[in-house]
């Protein structure tokens, strides 16, 4: 039975650890080689380091997603190494949970990265993918729906829903499938992030958040890489400009 990436490229910003580590890891164990980018440069290396000690093939990049030299720099490093540039996975995030006390300096960190960093990373992705491709991004709920003091967050990603919607419409002449993976509550080092900032302890986080979903329960990154891998595959060939949910019917509610 061939994999489902077998002979792909991808590259997966915030690769280093999270959601973008579980989907690096899913996307070699299914065929495809590996860019990770990601501005933390310890854990990207490890990651590496381990995907090539189980057999896979993977490098790594450090970069800002918001720079433009950068998201330049990693697809041509999927070239250099690999040849070529078949999947992209815009999962770099900053989580500036912010409400209207928000700084200045903290909406620009948050569009930078969210919302410009994905339009870069889309645009160098998009002029390496001479034989077409597929672009995923990561979206959220909270693109969806109000949460308190998340009016940055919330702002940002709901900009990615809908910036889905337009690189896909653009790209299709070029046979690009652009689509997004919207996540609910998902156990992270963003999680505990928050937790420490809302001086919450892990229990009472999980129960809070627990209750929020259908299944009574938090997602993991791997049930998120999943469905990115779904819709990075040729499996949803049919597929384009779509936002799928991967949140334990938490919109549900």
């Amino acid at each position: 039975m061939s994999r489902r990436l077998q002979d792909k490229v991808a590259v997966v910003t915030g690769g280093a650890g999270g959601i973008g580590r579980a989907t690096a890891a899913l996307f070699v164990e299914e065929g495809a080689r590996i860019v990770i980018a990601d501005i933390d440069e310890r854990a990207g290396t490890q990651t590496v380091s381990q995907i090539k000690a189980e057999g896979g093939e993977a490098t790594f990049v450090l970069a800002d997603v918001s720079s433009e030299e950068d998201a330049r720099r990693v697809c041509e490093k999927a070239l250099d190494a690999f040849g070529k540039l078949d999947v992209l996975v815009n999962n770099a995030a900053a989580f500036v949970l912010k409400g209207l006390d928000a700084t200045v300096a903290e909406w620009e960190h948050s569009l930078s990265v969210n919302v410009i960093g994905t339009s870069l990373m889309s645009r160098s992705a998009a002029q390496a993918m001479k034989q077409g491709g597929a672009i995923v991004n990561l979206g959220s709920v909270s693109g969806f729906i109000a949460q308190a003091s998340f009016l940055t967050y919330s702002a940002a990603k709901a900009a990615i829903i809908q910036m889905t919607r337009n690189m896909a419409m653009d790209l299709a002449p070029q046979n690009i499938r652009v689509n997004c993976v919207c996540p609910g509550t998902i156990l992270t080092r963003a999680s505990y992030d928050y937790m420490e900032c809302s001086e919450m302890s892990f229990e009472e986080f999980v129960a809070t958040e627990s209750a929020k979903h259908l299944m009574g329960r938090l997602g993991q990154p791997r049930e998120v890489a999943a469905a990115i891998l779904f819709l990075a595959s040729d499996e949803a060939s049919f597929i384009t400009g779509t936002s799928l949910l991967v949140d334990g019917g938490y919109m549900v509610r």
